[in-house]
């Protein structure tokens, strides 16, 4: 079975504690590029594919969708809401053989996604997962650097995790 999570972009940069802080600062892009690496590090430790949704009225350029960091981002055209446009992609894409969950905390939302027969998951349990993933890489990584490689020549932390950054995104 494939399993799709849509993210409602902006509606996760608003809950989860450092993307609110970037947002707040006036770097809302800097808030978009660190919540589109976090889903690519999500869907490389899961193997679920990732869609990022975010509404076009926060963005010149309306109507895009592009692959950034091997996940696709979607950016809503002009008078189109990131919740219709989440809501046209779980009617497209769900199937029996596709689970899709869609990441909100927009009770509204969640409500007509579950009618379509999707999944939800809150922006704080996305957060919470999302730690937890980020920890058993950093583990992972931990471990490896310890281990040795089979190079025999010794790197540091700091460059493992740039390799592990490097496999992720050519995957």
């Amino acid at each position: 079975m494939e399993n799709i999570l849509l993210v409602d972009g902006y509606n996760i940069i608003g809950d989860w504690p450092e993307l609110k802080a970037l947002k707040n600062n006036h770097d809302l892009e800097g808030a978009r590029d660190l919540l589109i690496e976090k889903m690519a590090e999500y869907q490389a430790f899961t193997g679920c594919k990732v869609i990022v949704i975010f509404d076009a009225h926060m963005v010149s350029g309306a109507g895009k969708k592009y692959k950034n960091f091997r996940i696709d981002v979607v950016y809503t055209r002009e008078n189109e809401t990131a919740d219709e446009r989440i809501e046209k992609l779980v009617s497209e894409l769900i199937n029996v053989k596709t689970q899709i969950t869609v990441a909100t905390s927009d009770y509204t939302e969640q409500w007509v996604i579950f009618g379509k027969g999707a999944l939800r998951k809150s922006a704080r349990e996305l957060l919470v997962e999302m730690n937890n993933i980020e920890s058993k890489i950093a583990k992972t990584v931990k471990a490896k650097v310890n281990k040795g490689n089979s190079t025999k020549i010794p790197i540091s932390t700091e460059i493992a995790e740039i390799f592990e950054k490097w496999r992720r995104e050519k995957g």
